[in-house]
């Protein structure tokens, strides 16, 4: 039983097991976090104790933790071994708890070490860069926060926190007293959840019971109920329980009359939930903005200009008051503080929190208008003989199109994640589930939701069908078309063994999968988790952006003041024509409005969004064909990469060595050399040397040998030269020249000359030694990849050098290297060495991308400005890239290159677009053509341009998804 870190009130663990009896079992083992608690800093670490032989043990340890500064109370359960502490982690950490109980001379199991707790959050009303800043500053306030990152255009943070000091609820709190929204998405450590839906609990009393019965279930690690709704959350380990045995239990917690019953509940996706709601309210405020902004239009700027239909708009209501600004008054005050509401919320929170965005900007323009205006309507009002012009309808059809724009960005922010709702949708809904005997016959056969798969489920997928999880054919054969998960176009031949990736199609034949990641496990999911968490990423060139925002606005500010000042000035000392001023307009009223022009002319989003949104479109459509980028850091780096280092053995070449002739230098038979060297390389993973294993267990089976493979003692591996082990009395080598030389085994020309001739073919031969001579050797070659040559010159045509680097021999690799065209090569290099190389290329002021597919390789790819690991490569490789090459075809090292550089130049565009926007923008606002072409900018005008900046950005960014790949390697060449 696994016991986990969890918050709870301090008394539900006061004592053991009392005269209550049955009624404390009915108590969950897990209770939740009390958000009303009024000790908040009481924390309870669950774990297990060993050699607890009697309740004298339990005591002896309550005892022990009693006395420690900071625990408030202990209990330790002597059948179960189970230890439950409540403390405050401020005096003492669970730490000093565990060593205590050690020192007493208890063993501690299954202790929680987990330090640092990740959550997931959706952050609502952020709109440019200086949001996403402020959000990411009051988060970072929190104690216990160890780091945090917000990404604008994912609407999204990322919280790594010490779940000791702090936790999610005074998380949201926090970004709710910035003035922000914010929902749990997930937490880190819930790798697996399922929701049920619960019939039977009608009373607070059947939760309790259905709560500890599903607590008491080994791998669930919490548990959240919702007594209301009828709801029950479980977080589990799917290597110990699943879905369908969590729905099991609930059943089983029922008894004599009262039956419960758990059914699957899918909670609707949050992110579309909420896009579809954002949207509907823009478009639903912009449509109430346009009740009101349209007939005030007309009012002001149609009627006006047509007598006699306008004429009545002159009419005095009293004193110089007339009908028509009586009427503009009216319909502009809804429009400026009902449907404008949201910019005065947004700038409260703003300026409480010392910063400032574009609503304040939007409500310091419109006040500025709107308040004028009534000054003007208040004068008229009051006097008989007074002329002055309103600015109802520039308040508030500025905020009208400033409504419509954000209506129209978020529809366009909505479509930048398209190709990650894709993705996710690419998993089916139902699968077929068998059920089998002893001997693998079919017994059933049942129709299930594939939330509800388990490991180990045996699936049946019928042609056509989407494969619900990654699984192993166990029976059948087909073709799985892989393409909108790994890129390749042509299905894969699939049969017994062979792995399947889930939510590929089956193209022809039945096929029969065990499952074996389920879940958040499964590749498709993980997939999803990296693209998402490269979104999050923030990009270096993001710093310029988040640099110009934190004085953009107060720059716009003074820059809006001088402007009114200036032209203002410019009119009491008569140094402009009278003819200038618009009819019904002052000198006054001329400079009112190129200030309010320039302040709502001035856009900071398109800005922040230049960057996130490029990123979040490359990120998406390189996972779509087989690339994954992991993040915006790899994309930039990416793009500046001038020099690729591949690895040879599995990279450039196929990855399948295949033994060509097997030669013998010595007395011994062929049937005895094969048997030594199997021996000695059977514990092996290098690709060679199950390549010679295969080779030689092939010839013992035509000698007719039927003996029992030796094994190799004090087995070793010389990294890069091969391995060494006593078989039988034997000392055998198995490597190449480099190892037989350190070994002091002499190479007798005979053998130099087979190697030599070998080596001129691009083969490798490997030596076998037997207690110190060479006994004979084996020829291995390894083809290159078929696209390998064409991948090499169009990396040269886009200016982009290739390097190949290889632990093989110096004649070997030269041979591959002149077969694909790469001129510089490093061979007999071990791991390390080819980490050296990358580093020595680097001081040469070159970035360097390294291709490989190895263990061997990874020191090499954390080396390398760009780590680019083969998807068809092992995990630690891939754990150690900052691009994955989901299939193992070389094209997509020139795609990953070839998008990064499309990417940064998109973004550059943005920048240019956004920066160029703002700088001519706000010039031409503040009426600097007015003298010499009488163009003038009014404020509504001003506000659609600098609405059409944002939503510009974002389309732009938008084309990336017609990205295309540059080269494409046709299926008979592949």
């Amino acid at each position: 039983m696994k016991f986990f870190l969890g918050l709870m009130d301090s008394n539900n663990l006061d004592g053991g097991v009392d005269a209550k009896g049955m009624d404390d079992l009915k108590e969950p083992l897990l209770k939740p976090l009390d958000i009303n608690n009024k000790d908040k800093r009481i924390r309870t670490v669950k774990f297990k104790i060993g050699d607890i032989e009697c309740a004298s043990c339990a005591t002896t340890i309550e005892s022990v933790l009693g006395k420690l500064d900071g625990v408030k109370n202990a209990t330790v359960s002597p059948i179960q071994g189970q230890a439950a502490v409540n403390y405050i982690p401020e005096l003492i950490t669970a730490k000093k708890i565990k060593e205590a109980i050690e020192d007493a001379g208890f063993p501690v199991d299954e202790f929680p070490e987990q330090d640092v707790a990740v959550t997931q959050l959706r952050i609502k009303g952020m709109a440019c860069t200086s949001c996403s800043e402020s959000v990411e500053s009051a988060l970072r306030m929190i104690a216990g926060v160890k780091n945090a990152v917000v990404g604008l255009a994912l609407e999204e943070a990322k919280v790594h926190f010490d779940p000791s000091l702090t936790d999610t609820s005074c998380i949201i709190q926090a970004i709710e007293d910035a003035g922000f929204g914010a929902d749990l998405i997930s937490s880190g450590n819930d790798v697996n959840k399922v929701h049920l839906k619960l019939e039977g609990v009608n009373s607070p009393e059947d939760m309790s019971i259905v709560q500890s019965s599903l607590e008491s279930v080994e791998g669930v690690n919490n548990v959240e109920v919702d007594f209301a709704e009828k709801k029950v959350t479980i977080a589990y380990d799917s290597n110990l329980t699943g879905p369908r045995s969590l729905i099991h239990c609930v059943e089983k917690a029922g008894r004599d009359l009262k039956l419960y019953q758990a059914s699957l509940y899918v909670p609707p996706r949050r992110r579309e939930a909420e896009q579809k709601h954002e949207i509907q309210m823009y478009r639903n405020q912009f449509f109430l903005s346009c009740l009101f902004s349209v007939p005030i239009f007309f009012f002001s700027m149609v009627l006006p200009m047509l007598p006699p239909y306008g004429n009545w708009l002159e009419y005095k209501v009293h004193n110089t008051l007339t009908v028509g600004m009586l009427l503009r008054w009216i319909l502009c005050t809804p429009v400026q503080f009902i449907v404008g509401r949201r910019f005065y919320v947004g700038s409260y929170h703003a300026l409480r929190r010392r910063s400032a965005n574009m609503d304040v900007l939007v409500a310091l323009g419109t006040n500025v208008a709107y308040f004028y205006s009534v000054y003007i309507a208040m004068k008229a009002l009051a006097l008989d003989k007074f002329e002055g012009q309103d600015f109802f309808e520039t308040s508030s059809m500025l905020i009208s199109f400033i409504l419509l724009g954000k209506f129209l960005e978020v529809i366009a922010k909505g479509k930048t994640s398209d190709a990650l709702a894709k993705l996710t949708d690419l998993a089916p809904d139902t699968a077929y589930l068998l059920s089998l005997d002893d001997d693998g016959n079919v017994i059933s056969e049942m129709e299930i939701s594939t939330q509800l798969i388990q490991r180990n489920d045996i699936l049946k997928i019928v042609p056509g069908a989407k494969v619900p999880a990654d699984g192993i054919v166990v029976s059948g054969q087909s073709y799985v078309n892989e393409s909108m998960i790994t890129g390749e176009a042509r299905p894969i031949a699939k049969r017994l063994g062979d792995k399947v990736i889930g939510g590929t199609i089956n193209e022809n034949g039945c096929l029969q999968v065990k499952a074996t990641h389920v879940g958040a496990e499964t590749a498709l999911s993980q997939i999803v988790q990296l693209v998402e968490a490269a979104q999050l990423a923030r990009a270096p060139v993001q710093k310029l952006a988040d640099q110009i925002s934190k004085f953009f606005v107060p720059t716009v500010v003074i820059a809006a003041f001088l402007t009114w000042l200036g032209w203002f000035i410019l009119g009491e000392f008569g140094l402009y024509p009278k003819h200038w001023i618009p009819k019904g307009m002052d000198k006054f009223e001329l400079a009112l409005q190129f200030g309010i022009s320039v302040l709502v002319v001035a856009c900071p989003c398109a800005l922040g969004l230049a960057t996130p949104t490029a990123v979040m479109v490359a990120t998406g459509k390189g996972a779509s064909q087989g690339v994954l980028i992991k993040g915006g850091n790899s994309l930039e780096k990416a793009h500046k990469v001038k020099t690729v280092v591949f690895d040879k053995t599995g990279t450039l070449t196929v990855g399948k060595p295949e033994v060509v002739s097997a030669v013998l230098f010595s007395n011994y038979s062929m049937e005895e050399f094969c048997a030594v060297a199997t021996a000695a390389e059977a514990n092996s993973e290098h690709p060679i040397a199950k390549s010679i294993v295969e080779h030689a267990k092939r010839l013992l089976m035509k000698f007719g040998s039927t003996e029992h493979v030796m094994e190799a003692k004090d087995f070793e591996v010389h990294t890069g030269a091969g391995v060494r082990g006593r078989v039988g009395d034997k000392m055998v080598l198995v490597g190449n020249k480099r190892l037989m030389r350190d070994c002091n085994v002499q190479v007798r020309p005979e053998v130099e000359e087979y190697v030599s001739e070998n080596e001129k073919l691009a083969r490798t031969c490997v030596l076998v030694a037997i207690d110190g001579k060479v006994a004979g050797s084996f020829a291995v070659t390894d083809p290159v990849k078929p696209e390998a040559v064409r991948v090499i010159s169009y990396l040269h045509s886009m200016s982009i050098s290739s390097i190949m680097v290889t632990g093989d021999n110096w004649a070997t690799a030269a041979a591959i290297a002149k077969e694909v065209g790469i001129d510089k090569v490093f061979a007999e290099t071990d791991p390390l060495g080819k980490a050296d190389r990358i580093k020595e290329l680097q001081l040469k002021g070159l970035t360097v991308a390294m291709v490989g597919d190895g263990i061997n390789d990874s020191p090499a790819l954390v080396a390398a400005d760009v780590g680019m690991a083969i998807g068809a490569g092992t995990d630690v490789a891939i754990e150690a890239a900052d691009i994955v090459l989901m299939k193992s075809n070389l094209e997509d090292v020139v795609t990953a290159i070839h998008l990064s550089r499309k990417t940064m130049s998109r973004i550059r565009l943005n920048y240019v677009w956004a920066l160029g926007y703002n700088i001519l923008g706000m010039p031409i606002a503040a009426g600097v053509l007015f003298p010499f072409t009488g163009i003038r900018l009014p404020p509504w005008l001003a506000g659609a341009c600098m609405a059409a900046s944002s939503l510009s950005v974002v389309c732009s960014s938008l084309l990336l998804q017609s990205y295309k790949k540059p080269l494409h390697i046709s299926a008979k060449s592949a």
